[in-house]
This record gives C-alpha cells, sequence and structure tokens, in this order.
C-alpha cells in the first residue's frame, strides 16, 4: 500500500460517489411526538473523507444538525416523563403484543430507507459500503430477534406460581425513562441494542445520537414519530454538557445506557443527585489481548489476528488490540501477518474491496502517529512496508515490535490501524498484563495444546467476560452475553439480556384463599389486566 492525495476523489467526482444531495441539512429534532423546527446554531459535519480541490485536499461538508440548549433537553425530559406517567402512560400500560406491534411496524419503515442510511453510514464514519450494509442489516435482524426473545419470555411468564400457600405471578416492568447514547463506531446498530430493548419493554427514551454518526439518524425520525406515541422517543443534539447534563442532574431519569469511555460515564454518572436510583448498562474501552502460543498454527492465527485488529480499521471495542506472541515464533509471525496485511486494499469507502479507509476522529492520525514515534523512540519497529504513513485520514497499518510496558501503546486503547506486538518467553507476561489492566472484556488464545490452552481458560474467566479459542474477539452472535469486567462495563447485553437489564421482575400475589382464586379468576378469565393474564403470543 502506498498512499498519495490521489486517493482521495476530486470535488467533481463527489457526485459520482454520492447519491444524496449534500449538504444534508437537519434543522429539526423530535420531542414529544413532533418534528420540531429549530431556529438556532447548526453544527457542522465534516465527512473523513477529504476531496482534492485545486490540488489541495479539503474535508467535505456533509451537512448540518442542532445544536440545542438545556431548555430543549429538559423539554424532551418532560415529554419522556409524561409518556410514561409514572407508569400509568399508554406505553407502559400497553400489552406486550401490542407494544410488539408497534416495533414491527418500525422496522417496515426502517427497512424502507436503509440506502439513504447507509449512504450516511458510509460517507460519515468512512465504514466501507459492505459493512455498512452488514450494520443496517444486522441492525434490522437484532429487533426482529429481540421481539421473538420478548415473544418467549412472555410465554415463560404466562403461568402462576403457587408457593407456601401463595399464588403469584411474575412477570417484568419497566424502569421509566432511560437516556440512550451509542458510540460513532456502529453509530446504528449499538445504538439500537439499547434502544429497541428499552423501549418494546414499555420504557420512553430520549435518544442522543454520537457526536460521530448523527445525519444517518435523520431518516428514521418521522419513523419514531409515526410509529411510537407521542413522547416515547425523544431526540436532543448538541453539546453533552449543555443537553446531557441537565437532563442527569434533574434526579429524574431512570436508566442511563452510554456506550463509550468510562472517564464520560463517570461524568454523567456523577451528575445525578441519587446514583443508586439509576441502573446503567454501560459498554466502555477495552484492551483486548491475543496470546499466541508457540504451538499456534501460523497460517489460520494470522487470519484471525488480520480480522480482529483491523477489521473497520481496528476501530472497535471488541478489536485486539495488543498481540504476545512467543518468542520463538515471533519472527514467522510477524513477517506473516506483515504479508497479509500488504495484500489489503487502502481506499474510499465505497470501493469495492477496500479495507483501510478514512478515520472519523479529528486527528486520529496525528493521535496514533504519536503513538508510533513514541514506541519507534523506545526501541519498536515499524516491522510492515510503509506502515504509519498516512494523509489527512487515512493510515497504513502499523506492525510495531518489539513492544514492551515503557510504550504507551502498550497501555492506551489505540482504537486505530496500529498492531502493537510483545515477544514473551513465560506465559505469566500476557497473564500479568492481562490481570493488572483496567480493562476486562475478552481475550484470545491461539494454539493447538488443549492442556496448555485449559490451563490458561480456568484463570483467565476470573479476569475477562469472554475467551476466544482460535478466533478473534467479536461480540456476536447476539444471542451470546456480551460484557466486561473492571472498566470496561456494567450490565449485559445480548439479545435476552437486554430485555432483562431494561426491566425489573415484577409479581403479582395473593394468599390462596377461596375470594381470592375468584378475584384472580375473575381479573384473568375476563381479561381486566394485561400485566395479571395467561394469554401468551405465538
Amino acid at each position: 500500500m502506498i498512499l498519495d492525495k490521489e486517493i482521495f476523489p476530486k470535488k467533481e467526482e463527489i457526485e459520482e460517489y454520492l447519491n444524496l444531495q449534500i449538504p444534508v441539512i437537519q434543522d429539526y429534532y423530535l420531542s414529544n411526538g413532533q418534528l420540531l423546527k429549530w431556529n438556532g446554531p447548526l453544527e457542522e459535519v465534516y465527512s473523513p473523507i477529504f476531496h482534492q480541490e485545486s490540488g489541495i485536499l479539503k474535508q467535505t461538508l456533509l451537512g448540518y444538525y442542532p445544536l440545542l440548549t438545556e431548555n430543549e433537553a429538559l423539554e424532551a425530559l418532560e415529554a419522556a416523563m409524561k409518556a410514561y406517567d409514572s407508569g400509568k402512560g399508554i406505553w407502559p400500560t400497553m400489552s406486550i403484543g401490542d407494544r410488539i406491534a408497534h416495533v414491527e411496524k418500525f422496522i417496515a419503515e426502517m427497512i424502507k430507507r436503509r440506502d439513504e442510511v447507509v449512504e450516511l453510514l458510509m460517507w460519515e464514519i468512512g465504514k466501507n459500503l459492505a459493512d455498512s450494509r452488514k450494520e443496517f442489516d444486522r441492525t434490522v435482524e437484532y429487533i426482529k430477534d429481540t421481539i421473538d426473545a420478548l415473544k418467549e419470555l412472555d410465554r415463560q411468564s404466562s403461568r402462576f406460581v403457587i408457593e407456601q400457600g401463595i399464588l403469584g405471578q411474575i412477570r417484568r416492568s419497566p424502569f421509566g425513562v432511560v437516556l440512550c447514547m451509542g458510540p460513532f463506531n456502529y453509530p446504528l446498530n449499538e445504538t439500537f441494542t439499547t434502544l429497541i430493548p428499552a423501549l418494546i419493554m414499555g420504557n420512553t427514551v430520549i435518544f442522543k445520537p454520537p457526536k460521530l454518526g448523527v445525519l444517518l439518524h435523520k431518516p428514521l425520525l418521522e419513523s419514531f414519530m409515526n410509529c411510537f406515541p407521542a413522547g416515547v422517543v425523544n431526540t436532543v443534539y448538541g453539546d453533552g454538557q449543555k443537553v446531557i447534563g441537565p437532563i442527569m442532574k434533574s434526579g429524574k431519569l431512570n436508566v442511563l445506557a452510554f456506550i463509550g469511555s468510562s472517564r464520560v460515564a463517570d461524568i454523567l454518572k456523577l451528575q445525578h443527585p441519587k446514583p443508586h436510583r439509576m441502573r446503567s448498562i454501560l459498554g466502555l474501552e477495552a484492551k483486548n489481548a491475543g496470546i499466541i502460543l508457540k504451538n499456534a498454527e501460523l497460517e489460520s492465527t494470522v487470519s484471525e489476528c488480520v480480522t480482529g485488529t483491523l477489521s473497520f480499521n481496528g476501530q472497535r471495542c471488541t478489536a485486539l488490540k495488543i498481540l504476545f506472541v512467543h518468542e520463538t515464533i515471533a519472527d514467522d509471525f510477524i513477517k506473516k501477518l506483515s504479508d497479509k496485511i500488504q495484500m489489503l486494499k487502502a481506499g474510499m469507502p465505497w470501493e469495492s474491496g477496500a479495507n483501510i479507509t478514512p478515520l472519523p476522529e479529528p486527528n486520529k492520525t496525528a493521535y496514533l502517529n504519536d503513538l508510533i514515534e513514541d514506541a519507534k523512540g523506545k526501541g519498536a519497529k515499524i516491522r510492515n512496508q510503509n506502515g504509519g504513513d498516512f494523509v489527512e485520514s487515512l493510515m497504513i497499518p502499523a506492525v510495531l515490535f518489539p513492544v514492551d510496558s515503557s510504550m504507551k501503546v502498550y497501555h492506551e486503547e489505540q482504537f486505530g490501524p496500529v498492531i502493537p506486538v510483545v515477544p514473551f518467553s513465560d506465559l505469566e507476561e500476557p497473564m500479568k498484563y492481562i490481570t493488572e489492566s483496567d480493562f476486562g472484556q475478552q481475550v484470545s488464545i491461539f494454539g493447538s495444546d488443549s492442556d496448555e490452552i485449559a490451563s490458561l481458560i480456568d484463570p483467565l474467566v476470573n479476569q475477562v467476560c469472554r475467551v476466544n479459542v482460535n478466533s478473534q474477539c467479536q461480540r456476536g452472535p447476539d444471542s451470546f452475553p456480551f460484557t466486561g469486567r473492571k472498566d470496561s462495563a456494567e450490565g449485559t447485553l445480548s439479545v435476552t439480556d437486554a430485555l432483562k437489564v431494561f426491566s425489573v421482575r415484577t409479581l403479582v400475589a395473593a394468599r390462596l384463599t377461596d375470594d381470592n382464586k375468584h378475584i384472580i379468576n375473575d381479573i384473568v378469565n375476563n381479561r381486566k389486566s394485561k400485566f395479571l393474564s395467561t394469554d401468551y403470543i405465538l
């Protein structure tokens, strides 16, 4: 891979690759069931895709979104609270079957807007076209799976339990108002993996898109408005301190669903005057390690490591962010890894086969270059051809070896295409790293000796929440629990777990007397209650 400014399109070519009219002007927001016109200041959205103009590279202006104030944020909160109405609102008291019908209507509306959402996703965060389509389709499947999981949960809850002379029915009830904040790297999918379960369980939602990945939600605002009762879904935009701070400080928020950094999560939680009343579902940082044992099968291991470190340029919390390689195979591993990376294609997201695409975070390539220079100054070398070369937002992946604890890249989550490789002779070295790490999401072990792998699994499952054997770290399948220890997560997300974290087990109980039997039978037989019921959804 060789980079120069010619890799970016010329200004006159932009229309050829863009199927949208830009700039996209979003001067409205969703609150209390209405798309409200915003007449205040707008924030500019620049694509990570630069273009050539008169021999100079310029960042492409993609669009605008509202910079709301505290007033609009508190109005959104008030709308969500009114829709919940202390549990008496239309949405929280609606039957599960009816809530599912609303979500199914939303799915149908969402699918109609696939092309527009995918296009904005690609241009706004630089994710290649194939992966942008995959993110949209996976999100739709996640919503459908959530509906199926809720039906199963409802079937399990539709029976009565009798214990020690007490009759009871146990179901799940919503918490109240939920604030959903997703990450820029999966701005659609990971936002919806909290927003949809929160909604379908009967909560009302305030939704703030990530700073990078805002406009792609614009096509869906009207769908939210048309598919849910007023105030059930509300959006806020702008500076977090101005729009999220007041919501937190109000003390009226019941659940915080946030995917981002632990630093920001701590700030948010501390602003709530009664944090014990607020449930937190957090997906935070990770520095997932790969441990390559001396008996690892190198071809398959290298393939998994390339995908694990460089899918979406390594901008995934589940990415492999540091590799520990046994010193006896380190040279062979590095050569094969470098050769495999050399085969990757750097280019624009719409180009077929483009694996390495522009990075959306401002000044990201400068930060990554600083990590590289720091490591080089302390003895590491770039081991792949042209590794670390960059032009504006596009960087060729850099394999750094040998890396040690004196280097910043050993400790910091790079969240980009820099691959630190650490040689080891004793397994205590990677084990010590994982044990002392602030993070505890996942680890990957590569090897062929079952005894050695088993000896690592037992202690590692007490340090991280997923141990991958001869495979990269990843979130899916969505039926598997997704969580972490230490500073990596709070709460568990999977299709079923998400339904549970956004609800609480609640029961109706009565002593098994003749009078109570009569009352319960009358309520159930005449369908007088949506909660106390033996009906279930097939």
